[in-house]
């Protein structure tokens, strides 16, 4: 869940000590955790020279990451490595939030938190004021928020600018120095064969459902059938039945439905942005409401059930709807979509499938110190987009075509 209900946001600021991430990094924790946890069990960094030249000119660095797994902050932590530095990282409160082991460990190896949910001056001054000190480089992921989908890059936050525009600002006059931006595409690939780990998912939740195996379906055709069926449940949980149309018209009218039943329970106006916005704004008026108000535990209640709608409608905005087309089709793909279903109806995806992940860094995108151009497309955005998206659509070549007769 997003929204914490625990406690009033408090800004965790980054630890700034070099013992820790190096204590880290000498016993190879990362590593491990990610074997444990993600199923990562191998790497590889490419253009790492990109990211080397930058540090050794001393500019402000921001690193700007597509962002499709958990895992992405910690891999991060491989490059790092190899180049002996330490990283900053912004990070949702919420993950400080999941244990006080994450929370202690997320802010010993750099990161700080930002509240999405409001205007955070600590985070942004954090954030700008590493990269105008070149203290570290600065961890930033542009999408904002993960999704199971590798190798489509989701719409980028116009943050990313505004932080490194005026980080630039400030370096240009106190130093003269240069900020840069390196995109960063991170992808993870299949080791082995995963055709007995898919059967096995797939049974488990077709067994979930109540569905009995039908012979002759391939992995594949299993794998649309189950988000197939996640999505009609989901339908008739929100509207009482399955929809009619297109796939895509009866998404518009369940993500619809939810945010205007949900807008209209806090007395707000009807939203006129797209979905991704709408959604961003009722999360922050759940987080006002409830720490404004004397909450009930009826209010409680459905505060609660409303983030998880709301989290919901940014999972489903978030999932390319041709991603599984017969054409395009390859293992990870399946990987990530079958996790992508666990994680939705179990509320944890299994990561028993080894990964390799690739980690390539782009060229220095250098931050002019000028306001970014009102009514017009963000050059600096333009260019970032621009190369992660050849960068994941290179690296979507070396997944393995998936064919499952």
């Amino acid at each position: 869940m997003t929204v914490v209900f625990d406690r009033p946001y408090q800004f965790v600021p980054p630890h700034r000590g070099v013992l820790w991430p190096l204590f880290i990094q000498k016993l190879r924790l990362v590593d491990w955790y990610l074997r444990r946890k993600e199923g990562i069990v191998s790497w590889e960094c490419r253009g790492l020279e990109h990211l080397k030249r930058s540090l050794e000119r001393g500019d402000g660095i921001l690193l700007a990451p597509n962002h499709c797994r958990y895992a992405d902050p910690l891999v991060l932590g491989w490059p790092a490595r190899l180049l002996k530095t330490n990283v900053y990282a912004m990070a949702s409160w919420h993950l400080f939030n999941q244990g006080k082991f994450d929370g202690f460990a997320i802010q010993k190896m750099g990161g700080f938190s930002i509240h999405r949910e409001g205007v955070d001056r600590q985070a942004l001054e954090t954030a700008i004021a590493s990269l105008a000190t070149a203290e570290r480089p600065l961890v930033l992921f542009p999408e904002g928020t993960t999704n199971r989908s590798n190798d489509v890059l989701k719409p980028l936050l116009d943050g990313v600018s505004f932080i490194a525009r005026s980080a630039a600002r400030r370096r240009k006059k106190k130093s003269n120095g240069n900020v840069v931006i390196h995109p960063i595409a991170i992808k993870y690939l299949c080791v082995d064969d995963i055709c007995d780990w898919a059967r096995q998912r797939l049974l488990q939740i077709e067994q979930g459902f109540g569905w009995r195996t039908p012979s002759g379906l391939s992995i594949a055709q299993r794998t649309r059938r189950i988000v197939d069926g996640a999505f009609a449940l989901r339908e008739v949980e929100y509207l009482g039945t399955t929809g009619s149309g297109t796939k895509k018209q009866r998404l518009e009218a369940l993500i619809t439905s939810i945010l205007q039943r949900i807008e209209t329970r806090l007395a707000m106006q009807p939203g006129q942005e797209n979905s991704r916005e709408r959604v961003r704004a009722i999360r922050t008026e759940i987080a006002s409401q409830f720490f404004q108000q004397n909450v009930d535990q009826k209010s409680e209640i459905q505060f609660r059930q409303d983030v998880i709608a709301v989290d919901m409608v940014q999972d489903m905005i978030s999932y390319p709807e041709s991603y599984l087309d017969s054409d395009e089709v390859t293992d990870s793909r399946i990987v990530e979509t079958i996790q992508r279903m666990e994680e939705s109806i179990c509320g944890k995806a299994d990561c028993g499938v080894p990964l390799r992940a690739v980690i390539q860094i782009g060229d220095a995108i250098n931050v002019q110190a000028e306001k970014a151009p009102r009514g017009e497309v963000d050059p600096l955005m333009l260019e970032l987009k621009t190369q992660l998206d050849g960068m994941l659509t290179q690296l979507a070549c070396e997944a393995r075509p998936f064919a499952d007769f």
